[in-house]
């Protein structure tokens, strides 16, 4: 991975009741969007400012479209099969620098199926005490084998994850 001197070496932590993940996809001709608690989330610096590892966790069994019933047949095995899998994870495989943060690579786990997804980190403001970061990448949803008509479920999920970071 790539070199930054944005934040000090070591592993930051999110603060959970601080980070906040939202998404939001095609649906009959509109936008929907929802929200996701994020459970979990670690970022490691090395000395020399690379980022070395990014881990994340979020619980797709409380998401909230604001609509029972679409958040109901969210629920479905065909769909998210959110009974057996109630959990989305991230773990970076690699990153290099861009901009005011990172390119990120890595392995998207969910419904019991992996895939790899692209996406930017965006550093908004640090200090030695915390930091602000926002996460955002594009999933295609076929890639985790969820299968629906293009009319009622866009392909596209633009998933947005904005996470305060402490250093342990």
């Amino acid at each position: 991975m790539t070199t930054t001197r944005t934040l000090a070496a070591g592993v930051w932590r999110a603060d959970l009741a601080r980070s906040t993940a939202s998404f939001q996809v095609g649906n009959l001709g509109r936008k929907a969007h929802g929200t996701v608690p994020v459970t979990a989330g670690t970022v490691e610096i090395g000395t020399d400012g690379a980022l070395l590892a990014v881990h994340g966790t979020l619980d797709l069994g409380a998401i909230d479209t604001g609509i029972t019933k679409r958040d109901l047949d969210l629920r479905k095995p065909s769909l998210l099969d959110l009974d057996r899998h109630p959990t989305m994870r991230f773990t970076a495989t690699s990153a290099r620098v861009a901009g005011t943060g990172w390119q990120v690579t890595g392995t998207l786990t969910a419904r019991g199926a992996h895939t790899t997804i692209e996406g930017t980190v965006e550093l908004s403001s640090a200090d030695e005490r915390e930091a602000v970061l926002t996460a955002t990448a594009r999933l295609d949803r076929r890639t985790l084998g969820i299968r629906a008509p293009g009319f009622l479920i866009g392909r596209y999920v633009d998933i947005t994850v904005t996470a305060v970071i402490r250093p342990v």
